[in-house]
């Protein structure tokens, strides 16, 4: 033990690799990409650092190439949950135990590990498994990922340093505790450091976790699993289960030492988790913390002032990077009327450039939906804008799943506000837009705010300073992360702290204090140096 009091080094984001023809990065992802694609792994689940195999085997594919198996993985069963439940529980007094910098180096270390050795493998096994372009894979599961590691560390740093203020007599401080109990968490798809985080924010303050990923997402997952152990996170801290989530959530959520949810995905599902926990109250020890990201339908609002060229580049972009499987891609756009020609003109002038295929493919800038039941999803919306008589379809339209789940980047255009794309979730790349009448700016920011029970991402485009403020205060409430003249995806660690509100969550924001302060459980300790001997006031003495 050292008596010294440190500070860890200042945080800084990972630096993006442009994997730009004749560089040295797309060479060596490419070579990881070959290397993945020829092989077959097996994917245990972890559980207390041992691997358990269940013999229940499934697979975990390409979505761009569906026959080409990547990986067969193990599901979990009862018996497995509650193994890992317990092994939670008995990591728990060491890891809590264990000084803060001694966490903090060990997250210092995942950066860096993922900085040198595990970037290519990471990105990689994203692009292969999830369908990600190698700039897609890059900022998510290297940089995104390295900077939760390295930001949440100077965080729970921030945390811990902020204390009560004392008096001559006495010491006043704060013990920011774990959790009494362990924390469940349970993390989509389309973001490999969404993944990381959201086991890993509990953990760095002290929680242990049984993390349940999602199934198609396991390549890049299990892959963090190796790298976790390999900084030296000790075994049980983190116990992955891959496995049908209702079984799973089913026996989490009833176990007495359930303390923390920390989830991203379907409103729906965080809805009905949710009405489980709340029927489970009396069972626990404390009331659960319950952290969630849910769904969105994000927008891009166009005042006449703003810039053609930015709103048609903000669309194809927030639209259509990663297939729109962002939590924050861009589905609703609102155009002045004035404007719609130039701005259409671009869209479908950017549109020629993008290309669909295999991610190994690295001209491609738009690659395949995560699997067929999205794949079908997506094509009904669309075949029902084809049919409506308030809606067509101005660009895409078309998919093919005979070889991977390939959706065309689809723009529709609808005279109806109200239109089922406008409202609903698709969670594929579908932009639906209305074009407004200029005379009605307000009544359309109205519609704007109620048309969809969401209000995770929104973006407004304007260069009048007093429209820009005006669009900013009558959708204060649109949007958890709001841009000015930018496109509504992208948020870095550290700089805009993603989260939303409404139907979008809880609003926790992660990439901030505010995510790592949900997983403390404070305790306040007054210290007394001059405590009284004596029950005598002045108030008490005669006059």
């Amino acid at each position: 033990m050292s008596n010294a009091i440190f500070s860890l080094p200042e945080s800084h984001n990972e630096p993006i690799l442009t994997y730009a023809p004749g560089s040295k990065e797309r060479v060596l992802l490419k070579a990881e990409l070959e290397r993945q694609f020829h092989q077959e792994i097996e994917i245990p689940l972890i559980i207390g650092g041992r691997e358990v195999r269940t013999g229940k085997l499934q697979k975990a594919i390409c979505p761009h190439d569906h026959q080409h198996v990547l990986a067969r993985y193990h599901e979990a069963g009862e018996a497995e949950v509650r193994l890992a439940i317990d092994a939670a529980l008995a990591a728990k007094r060491d890891w809590e135990a264990t000084p803060w910098e001694d966490r903090a180096a060990i997250f210092h270390k995942m950066a860096s590990l993922i900085s040198s050795k595990y970037r290519y493998i990471l990105n990689a096994a994203t692009m292969l498994n999830q369908s990600k372009s190698a700039y897609q894979a890059e900022i998510d599961s290297t940089c995104e990922t390295a900077d939760f590691f390295r930001f949440n560390a100077k965080f729970m740093e921030d945390i811990y340093r902020h204390q009560p203020i004392s008096d001559p007599h006495v010491w006043n401080r704060v013990h920011y505790r774990a959790l009494e109990g362990f924390v469940f968490a349970v993390t989509p798809f389309n973001f490999t450091a969404i993944g990381a985080n959201l086991a890993t924010a509990p953990a760095i303050m002290g929680n242990t976790v049984v993390w349940k990923p999602a199934s198609t997402s396991l390549l890049s997952n299990y892959y963090l699993m190796q790298l976790f152990k390999e900084a030296g996170l000790p075994d049980g801290v983190i116990n992955f289960i891959p496995g049908r989530g209702s079984m799973i959530s089913r026996i989490v959520l009833e176990d007495p030492s359930f303390a923390g949810l920390h989830f991203t995905g379907s409103t729906g599902v965080f809805n009905s988790m949710w009405k489980t926990i709340a029927d489970n109250l009396s069972r626990y020890r404390s009331y659960p913390r319950l952290v969630g990201e849910t769904g969105g339908k994000d927008f891009i609002f166009m005042h006449e002032s703003g810039d053609a060229a930015e709103v048609a580049a903000a669309i194809v972009r927030a639209g259509f990077e990663y297939q729109g499987q962002k939590c924050s891609a861009c589905s609703r756009v609102y155009l002045p009327a004035s404007r719609w020609a130039d701005v259409k003109s671009r869209v479908l002038a950017l549109l020629t450039e993008v290309k669909m295929g295999d991610v190994r493919d690295f001209r491609n800038f738009f690659n395949a939906v995560i699997d067929e039941t999205a794949f079908d999803s997506t094509m009904k919306y669309i075949e029902l804008a084809r049919s409506a008589q308030d809606a067509q379809i101005i660009a895409g339209g078309h998919g093919d799943k005979s070889v991977g789940y390939f959706i065309e980047p689809t723009v529709i255009l609808t005279t109806n506000p109200k239109f089922v794309t406008m409202e609903e979730e698709i969670f594929a790349p579908v932009v639906t837009i209305y074009v407004y009448d200029e005379g009605q700016l307000d009544e359309t920011l109205k519609i704007l705010d109620e048309t969809s029970p969401y209000a995770l991402t929104g973006a407004i485009f304007a260069k009048d300073r007093y429209i820009i403020n005006h669009l900013t205060d009558v959708l204060a409430n649109a949007a958890g992360n709001f841009y000015i003249n930018d496109k509504p995806t992208g948020a870095v660690v550290g700089h805009q702290p993603f989260g939303g509100a409404r139907a979008s969550g809880t609003n926790d924001k992660a990439g901030s204090f505010l995510n790592l302060i949900r997983w403390t459980s404070p305790r306040t300790i007054k210290e007394g140096f001059t405590p009284p001997t004596d029950i005598k006031f002045p108030f008490l003495e005669e006059e």
